[in-house]
């Protein structure tokens, strides 16, 4: 799963990283412990043009009555089936930008956090799908989204089952296409980066605090870790 993670640069990084044609929305602050129901980038396609925007982490379906069933996560396996998601994996699919991740390794005595990055210190694209909600009180439309997440690979299987899928950037193009609606083609589209793109090292449990938000967080515990 993904609970936190990472974006500490400014809307233009991104923007340029992942060939977006227009900025749309607010300028976010930088976070080192994004989290959930928090605002955040997200790349999607719209009448041609690849666009920057701003939704809240936590998917709220459209067919949804409130807002309290938010998922932050969607496995790979049951994208295209579960009602949940099955709309906006068809119809409404994104990528979501993190300079990395954070995830917790079960210890003999409670958990530890580790920082998941890429080694070549270039952001990763999470696959990720959206939603529109109009709240029936207020009459707002909300835009959410969902980190897709599959079986943990390469250094993240040592410390947790399960990982966001970072996607390839091979197929970044086809995965924003609102044209490919072929659910099969779409499994096909789920294709991670190397395992050995990624590294990892424990942090300071100073992340479990949503409190807790500077640059330090990612920081060694102890020695660093290379895999």
């Amino acid at each position: 799963m993904c609970g936190r993670y990472v974006l500490g640069g400014d809307a233009a990084d991104y923007a340029e990283y992942f060939g977006v044609d227009r900025i749309v929305g607010d300028e976010l602050s930088r976070s080192y412990n994004v989290a959930p129901t928090d605002p955040v980038y997200t790349v999607a396609s719209w009448d041609d043009e690849r666009l920057l925007g701003v939704m809240r982490w936590g998917l709220i379906p459209h067919w949804a009555k409130d807002s309290k069933a938010i998922q932050i996560n969607a496995r790979a396996e049951t994208l295209l089936t579960k009602p949940m998601f099955r709309d906006s994996a068809v119809r409404k699919r994104c990528i979501i930008p993190a300079d990395g991740f954070y995830e917790w390794e079960p210890k003999e005595r409670g958990r530890a956090p580790h920082w998941v990055y890429r080694a070549d210190g270039f952001p990763m694209g999470f696959a990720g799908v959206y939603s529109s909600w109009k709240n029936p009180e207020t009459e707002e439309w909300i835009r959410t989204c969902a980190i897709v997440t599959g079986e943990a690979r390469g250094v993240i299987s040592d410390i947790h089952e399960r990982m966001p899928i970072a996607l390839s950037p091979d197929v970044w193009d086809p995965w924003l296409d609102r044209s490919i609606t072929d659910p099969s083609e779409i499994e096909n589209l789920i294709q991670a980066i190397p395992p050995d793109l990624v590294m990892q090292h424990e942090v300071s449990p100073l992340v479990n605090s949503v409190r807790n938000n500077d640059r330090n967080l990612t920081n060694p515990a102890g020695p660093l870790r290379i895999v």
